[in-house]
Formats: structure tokens, C-alpha cells, sequence
């Protein structure tokens, strides 16, 4: 059972302010009280409110700086301003800083607790959602991998099984599958765990560098080795190294590795001693290296050497199932690295995801993802906030609309179907509030209302303010 959520009000009007606690204290909220702005900023501070409801106009204090502090100290809290009819612009520019709504002097009480009701609820689907994210998130999660396909039930099944091994493995997959990720928990799933485990990248260096930053080399081996260093090899003694781009490797280099694969030993370039080691290689490639060993571009017997154990990993166009997942692990590591107040998608941004290809993987929908998040305004990412290749940006609405429309339909016709889309798309960033919808489409409340009649929009939107009838 969720606890009874807390609720501050401040309000220097001492019937208002009792009225509105008796109300909610009906409803059994958990209700604290005060008429003064800067005493309401230090009670948000030192408790937890899940609602602060807050007069815009307080003798001490504005309200924009009450509602201002308020998200400062927790950004969870949800703010309702109490405005004049006068002052509806500056609560609808309030909105920008963080409130959930405002609403309109006099007022219904029951239109008040209707509001609070709703955010409330709002309230316990977040919690319910964190935990069932955090619970999903553990349950298909294996050395930060995420996956619940059962693929990628496969490939953990695998992990567990090899990595209590020795065995030589090759990661095979498409750019940005993971397949680092993979070779992370393989070392650390392993015995070797608590030994070094050394990354290398075959593609980042040239065959010299290369040649040296693995084996090592002597003082004076070649120009500029004025001390001996230690290779990677070395370094990885008792433990894991990680060849990334294994495809890379220039035929002198795959020579030397099918020596330490096969004698587990070495000599450092321009040494005079052998060494030996004792580790474990994991390799990675994109490359079919079957094939290419086939026309000769990579050596059949190092090939041979290096798939005793391979581990091909889906695309994530093969495991769509996962798409959502990522998405959601990816959004509040994000939304909490950025400090965002961002929680989910909405629908159509969440169709979107589902059908693009994704060429570039795991990799890309991180970096999409990132990139919602940064550009988004909202609690949920919207299609403008995605990638145009994914059928985001600015133009993406429009251009559907566009393309919606036949080419033997009238002019009128066509012009109807965009602004119904367009207008159902503004409602749905502002969560139905049509006051501020009007706002943002440019026109009055009444001509929205009117718009939505004629275009047979029914949703279930909150007008924003109080009806003529019934008020306090």
C-alpha cells in the first residue's frame, strides 16, 4: 500500500488555507499548513512533500520563487499554484519552471480535489513504475547487459558457462551489439576476476605501435625506446586481455599471436629472453573471419585458434523485445545525469523506436536516447525529441501529415486532417490542459474549444479553469 502522501498548502488567507486542509484532510492526506511563503520554502526544504499548493500573490514571498524552491528541493514535488483570474498569464508561464497546474480564484473544492486526486495517482504509477523498472532491470540484467529475448537469454546462459573456463573466445557481432560488454562479463564472472584485465584496440594503432604496445620492447629496440617497457601481454599475466577489432591485425602481428596462443609465451621487440604467461585471450570482431581466411586475408590456423569458443550477438533489429527495456534503462541514466525531469515516452515516440532498424544498435538507440533527453522539454520524450533518421525532428509531424493526405483529396479536406493532427498533438504535450494548449497554438481558449467540436476531438483534457457555477 502506498503511504498517504503529503501535502503542504500555503496561503495567507486563513479561511482559504483551513477550508482547503479540511478538505484534503478529509480525503485522508497527510496535510501541513502555513501563511507565509518564506516559512513554506523551509518546511519543503526539511520534509518530503509529494504536493505543495501555493497562493500566487503571498505578502513575503512570490509564488514563482515558492514553486522555483520548491523544485529545487526535490524535483519530485508537485506544485499547484492558486491564482487570480487576473493572473492566469503568469501562471501559465509558471508552468515552464516546473508546476504541475494552477487554477483560478473563486474555485470548486471538489475541482480542487479532483486535481490533487489526479496527481496522486500520477504519484503512485511513477513509484509502481520505478519499481517495476528497477525489478525488470535486475531480472534481465547480466554484468550490465540488458536483455529479456530469448536471445539474449541464450548469450547469458553462455556467459555463465564460459567464463568458469579458460577457453580462448571470440565475440562475433555488428558495431555497437555489446560485444565489450560481453567480454567484460566473462572476466568478471570468472576466476581470474581479482586479476588484471586488459583492453586492447587492434584498429586504433598502427602494426609498429601496435606491435610494441603488445609485446613490449627493450631500451634502445628502435629510436625513442630510451627505457624497457612492458606489453600488454605482460601486463595481463594471471588474468584477461581483450582484443577488440581482432580483424585488424597484420599478418607479422597474427603470427606473433599464434605463438602466445599456442606456447603461451613471447619475446619483446628487440629482446634477448622469452617470456611466458599465463592468461586468458578473448577476442572481437564485426569481420566474418571464416571468410576471410578463406581468400586469404587472415590465417586459417590463428582463425582456428581464436573460435574455440564463439559468441555471436544479435542485432538489436533481432531482439526487438529489448528495444523498450534499453530504452527505459537509457532514459534514467540520462534524466538523472542531466538532471531532467524526463520519465518515459509517449506513444508515438515509442512506435517510432519499435520500427527503426537500427543500423548502429544498442550504440545508436544510447545515443538517441541521450539526445531525447537533452532536447526534450517535457516529463515524456516526444517524437520531435528523436533522431530525424528515426522519424523525429522538427519537421516529423508535419511531414506525416503530409504524406497522410491523397493527392485527389480537395484542399479543405487536406487542410482538416492536418489541423486535427496537429492540434492532437499539442494536447497531448501538455497532458490535455487546453488552456495551455491554447497558449502554445496561438489562439484563445474558446476558439480551441470551438476547433475541437468541428474536428471531433474528444479527450478527456482539463480546461485549466473553474466553470462559472458552484464556485467558493
Amino acid at each position: 500500500m502506498p503511504r498517504a502522501p503529503k501535502i503542504l498548502i500555503i496561503d495567507d488567507e486563513p479561511l482559504m488555507r483551513m477550508s482547503i486542509s479540511d478538505a484534503l484532510k478529509e480525503e485522508g492526506y497527510e496535510v501541513s499548513e502555513t501563511a507565509s511563503g518564506r516559512e513554506g520554502v523551509s518546511l519543503a526544504k526539511d520534509a518530503s512533500f509529494d504536493i505543495v499548493i501555493t497562493d500566487l500573490r503571498l505578502p513575503d514571498l512570490d509564488g514563482l520563487e515558492v514553486l522555483k524552491s520548491c523544485k529545487r528541493a526535490s524535483s519530485e514535488t508537485m506544485v499547484v499554484l492558486i491564482t487570480a483570474y487576473g493572473a492566469v498569464e503568469t501562471a501559465v508561464e509558471a508552468m515552464k519552471y516546473g508546476a504541475y497546474d494552477y487554477i483560478t480564484k473563486p474555485f470548486r473544492m471538489e475541482e480542487l480535489l479532483l486535481m490533487i486526486r489526479r496527481m496522486v495517482r500520477l504519484r503512485d504509477l511513477e513509484q509502481e513504475n520505478i519499481l517495476l523498472k528497477e525489478q525488470v532491470e535486475g531480472r534481465y540484467n547480466f554484468s550490465g547487459i540488458l536483455g529479456k529475448s530469448e536471445k539474449m537469454k541464450e548469450i547469458f546462459e553462455k556467459i555463465k558457462i564460459i567464463s568458469q573456463t579458460d577457453s580462448t573466445v571470440l565475440i562475433l557481432g555488428e558495431s555497437g551489439t555489446g560485444k565489450e560488454l560481453v567480454a567484460n562479463a566473462i572476466h568478471y564472472n570468472s576466476p581470474r576476476k581479482n586479476e588484471p584485465f586488459i583492453k586492447v584496440s587492434c584498429a586504433a594503432l598502427p602494426e609498429t605501435l601496435l606491435e610494441a604496445e603488445l609485446f613490449g620492447y627493450e631500451k634502445g629496440a628502435f629510436t625513442g625506446a630510451v627505457k624497457q617497457k612492458k606489453g600488454r601481454f605482460e601486463l595481463a599475466d594471471k588474468g584477461t586481455i581483450f582484443l577488440d577489432e581482432i580483424g585488424e591485425l597484420s599478418p607479422v602481428i597474427q603470427v606473433k599471436l599464434l605463438r602466445v596462443l599456442q606456447e603461451k609465451e613471447f619475446d619483446r621487440l628487440g629482446g634477448a629472453g622469452t617470456i611466458s604467461v599465463d592468461l586468458r585471450i578473448i577476442c572481437a570482431t564485426q569481420r566474418d573471419l571464416r571468410k576471410e581466411a578463406a581468400k586469404g586475408a587472415f590465417r586459417e590456423d590463428l582463425f582456428y585458434r581464436l573460435n574455440v569458443v564463439p559468441l555471436l550477438l544479435p542485432p538489436l533489429r533481432d531482439r526487438k523485445g529489448d528495444i523498450m527495456l534499453l530504452s527505459n534503462h537509457f532514459l534514467k541514466y540520462y534524466a538523472g545525469l542531466y538532471n531532467k525531469n524526463v520519465t518515459g515516452f509517449s506513444a508515438a515516440a515509442m512506435e517510432l523506436l519499435l520500427k527503426h532498424p537500427f543500423p548502429g544498435n544498442v550504440r545508436e538507440l544510447e545515443h538517441a536516447v541521450e539526445r531525447a533527453v537533452v532536447m526534450g522539454k517535457g516529463e515524456e520524450v516526444q517524437t520531435i525529441d528523436l533522431p530525424e533518421e528515426m522519424g523525429g525532428g522538427d519537421l516529423s509531424d508535419c511531414l506525416k501529415a503530409i504524406q497522410s493526405v491523397h493527392s485527389h483529396e480537395r484542399l479543405t479536406k487536406a487542410i482538416r486532417d492536418f489541423e486535427k493532427q496537429y492540434i492532437l498533438k499539442v494536447l497531448e504535450e501538455t497532458k490535455g490542459n487546453k488552456t495551455l494548449a491554447a497558449k502554445l497554438l496561438g489562439v484563445s481558449r474558446k476558439t480551441l474549444w470551438e476547433k475541437c467540436k468541428m474536428l471531433e476531438i474528444v479527450s478527456d483534457a482539463r480546461d485549466g479553469g473553474a466553470g462559472e457555477e458552484g464556485k467558493l
